[in-house]
């Protein structure tokens, strides 16, 4: 499974990856996150448990997932390894770069799947990729888009 989400965002480098990284802060202006807590400090990172409702009309689903966060502020990308909940093993990055006056921002997920005998692969292709990150990692974006757009 492989989900990509873009976004152009009309801020400095430092204010929008200062959104990007800030995120025990992201309840405060992404209405679908639940909560976000970092379990251990880490120079760096840390471990980080997250919780957010994925959205279907007036249906709300809940999803959680703890991760390894890694901060590399010299390249402005922000790192993750899913350790536990369905989506362990999952890698995600987050890269903010400089371009022609904005901040163009990916958020790259990339996973095997649940290790489900054989459908773990085809449900990460089919559904928990198009429907459950990209809804959540789509409306995350937008939304320290739109923070980091308020602060510039």
């Amino acid at each position: 499974m492989h989900t990509l989400d873009r976004a152009s965002i009309a801020a400095p480098i430092d204010v929008a990856f200062r959104a990007a990284t800030e995120v025990e802060r992201w309840p405060e202006f992404l209405t679908h996150y639940r909560w976000v807590r970092m379990r251990e400090r880490r120079p760096g990172g840390g471990i980080v448990e997250m919780a957010a409702w994925r959205p279907f009309g007036a249906i709300r689903y809940p999803t959680w997932w703890v991760s390894e966060m890694e901060i590399l502020p010299e390249v402005h990308e922000v790192r993750y390894r899913h350790i536990e909940g369905i989506t362990r093993g999952m890698d995600v990055v987050w890269r903010l770069a400089p371009q022609d006056g904005v901040v163009e921002a990916s958020l790259v997920h990339v996973w095997r799947g649940p290790a489900w005998p054989l459908v773990g692969g085809i449900a990460a292709d089919w559904v928990i990729g198009p429907v459950f990150i990209h809804g959540i990692a789509a409306r995350t974006l937008a939304g320290v888009k739109r923070e980091a757009e308020r602060h510039a």
